[in-house]
């Protein structure tokens, strides 16, 4: 193993892939599998509860010496492993489909699987799907050690989410699934910071993660873009879904401030884009547009509340 992955603690940026894998391929079993020359450690599971296999046992073990998509439509038939204690016993696995993951200068890693107790093929379309899942948890591997987490907040920085964001976009795209993204920017940010302190600011900033954390769903990808910055991709999601979960964050904060005792209303500004094919490029000129439209509110609300001082 070329990374310093394997034993390390789950992690959200796998699970969120292993989950999709289930829920849209069908299958009770997803994994992000990590071989080296004993055993295979699972880094993600989902719909197991072993955490690693002897590796002489594995499926996964075959899959990475291939260079595409290893598959076993029926276990009981394949005479490589009719008799494997992970057919006979449990987990009783009938079907195997698991692309190789691999580091930046190429060594095999691991797999990208999903396993169903039943046997079963797989159509074109949900190949390409998993190909492109197993790209996601193939990249993921490969900036595990770089500088992509908020240390205050713990959720994406600019870097971090921008690789992440794009990624999805692409994913979205390549499966006419609709993608929208909201962007943030806290209200009298600074009043804070001056009248309470810089430690209470960031409580605030804090507060507002675990905000996005609690409201946004698990396939959602959001982090801090910097100083009091927000954003979230939504993947599969309309504008006017968008719009929803913004509305379940304004209610989340109200609840927040009371159930803390705040001094101060945490508040935000925000603009949504729904992706369009001719006008978006990138997940960075979503931001740009959703940018435009979260300043245009901010100097709105400034000036309604200057009004209603005169």
């Amino acid at each position: 193993m070329s990374l310093n992955v394997l034993d390390t603690p789950p992690e959200e940026r796998f699970d969120r892939l292993t989950r999709l894998a289930k829920n849209t391929l069908g299958v009770p079993i997803a994994l992000v599998s990590l071989v080296d020359k004993d055993r295979q450690w699972f880094k993600s599971k989902v719909g197991l509860d072993a955490c690693e296999t002897p590796r002489d046992i594995s499926f996964c073990g075959h899959a990475i010496l291939q260079d595409e998509i290893f598959i076993v439509p029926d276990a009981t038939k394949d005479e490589r492993f009719y008799d494997n204690p992970l057919v006979v016993d449990e987990p009783k696995i009938r079907f195997y489909a698991g692309f190789p993951l691999k580091s930046i200068c190429g060594a095999k890693l691991g797999t990208f699987c999903v396993i169903d107790r039943k046997p079963r093929q797989l159509h074109k379309n949900e190949i390409e799907l998993l190909q492109d899942l197993a790209s996601m948890a193939e990249r993921e591997l490969s900036i595990v050690h770089l500088a992509t987490v908020d240390d205050l907040t713990k959720l994406f920085n600019r870097r971090g989410f921008l690789m992440m964001a794009q990624r999805s976009l692409t994913f979205c795209n390549r499966h006419n699934l609709p993608v929208s993204l909201a962007y943030f920017d806290l209200n009298n940010f600074k009043p804070i910071n001056d009248q309470y302190g810089h430690d209470e600011g960031d409580r605030a900033l804090v507060l507002f993660a675990e905000c996005l954390r609690d409201v946004v769903r698990e396939t959602d990808i959001y982090g801090r873009l910097g100083g009091d910055e927000f954003v979230v991709l939504l993947g599969d999601s309309t504008f006017n879904q968008a719009e929803a979960i913004i509305s379940r964050i304004y209610e989340k904060l109200e609840k927040l401030t009371d159930d803390k005792n705040l001094p101060y209303k945490i508040e935000f500004s925000y603009g949504i884009v729904e992706h369009e094919h001719r006008k978006h490029e990138s997940i960075k000129s979503m931001l740009k547009d959703a940018d435009i439209l979260m300043y245009e509110q901010k100097q709105q609300r400034k000036s309604k509340k200057v009004s209603n001082l005169i």
